[in-house]
């Protein structure tokens, strides 16, 4: 099967378009707050001072590559006055962002759209944390020392794209995901120790979930079933189980049968030759403890 036969029923020609229109509502929402601003007398780093936001985010948004969140909405309208103009935009965005959802680059829209319908996500990485389950000041720190370097808009664009995939850990029915992940991995600052602390601790909160089943490789195995390199099984509402490698911004979807088999049977030892879940979790929290 080929990669277009696998999302055909998924409308991506359709899903473009509305990615599009949804950019075009962000541009002109981000205009008409910089208009409201610069009628207030307001840097952007004030405006970001006073709604508890950082300057980096009112560019982004000013300049429509952020989608902006209701919370965002409700408060500038009442601190800039805007007489309800930007309260009323909520529902439109709302509505755009949930018919375009992710702004990826086009190696990897196909995967997006299956994980949009996924029951069940498994991950093993031995380079990072899975980017579902990243925060997002770790994300961006991520994007930020990408080499050749990705300018400032494509920077948020991928932001914005990962942190609103995320949303599916908390969208009803839940997705059943498991992730193993490197003990180097946990032990390498990524931008550095407060970005890592966070990204520590918000890896605690998801490991407690009851949807979430985390566990950690130790560095001192003497047997290893990962060796290949990283992959995803997913396994799409409805659909057979697929495989997805990515490396160096190529990706491949592996939907024969046989091939993901023996995936899902290296996933398998993987995750005997782990941590438990719940010595993975006590490894984590001695990790926060040593600074």
């Amino acid at each position: 099967m080929t990669l277009s036969e696998q999302v055909e029923s998924t409308g991506t020609e359709e899903a473009y378009e509305e990615v599009e229109q949804a950019n075009d509502l962000n541009r002109a929402v981000g205009k008409q707050l910089r208009l409201l601003r610069e009628r207030a007398g307001l840097t952007q780093k004030e405006l970001g001072d006073r709604l508890g936001y950082g300057p980096d985010l009112i560019s982004a948004l000013e300049r429509g590559v952020r989608t902006p969140q209701r919370e965002f909405l409700e408060a500038a309208d009442e601190l800039l006055d805007a007489g309800g103009l930007l309260k009323a935009l909520i529902e439109d965005v709302e509505r755009a962002k949930a018919k375009a959802r992710v702004r990826h680059p086009a190696w990897f829209k196909d995967y997006a759209r299956l994980e949009r319908s996924a029951v069940e996500i498994n991950f093993y990485n031995n380079h990072d944390v899975p980017g579902l389950l990243q925060t997002e000041r770790r994300t961006r720190a991520l994007y930020v020392m990408r080499k050749p370097v990705l300018d400032q808009d494509t920077v948020e664009q991928r932001v914005a794209s990962r942190v609103d995939r995320q949303e599916i850990l908390t969208r009803w029915p839940l997705p059943m995901v498991t992730a193993v992940i490197e003990e180097v991995v946990l032990r390498r600052p990524l931008g550095g120790w407060d970005i890592h602390r966070e990204q520590l601790e918000h890896l605690l909160k998801l490991g407690r979930l009851p949807s979430v089943e985390l566990q950690v490789m130790p560095s001192e195995r003497s047997e290893h079933a990962g060796m290949g390199g990283p992959f995803v099984l997913l396994t799409p509402k409805g659909k057979p189980q697929v495989g997805y490698t990515e490396a160096q911004s190529s990706s491949n979807l592996i939907t024969d049968p046989e091939e993901v088999r023996m995936l899902a049977a290296r996933y398998g030892s993987i995750r005997a030759q782990a941590l438990t879940m719940q010595e993975s979790l006590v490894l984590i929290e001695s990790l926060l403890g040593e600074r």
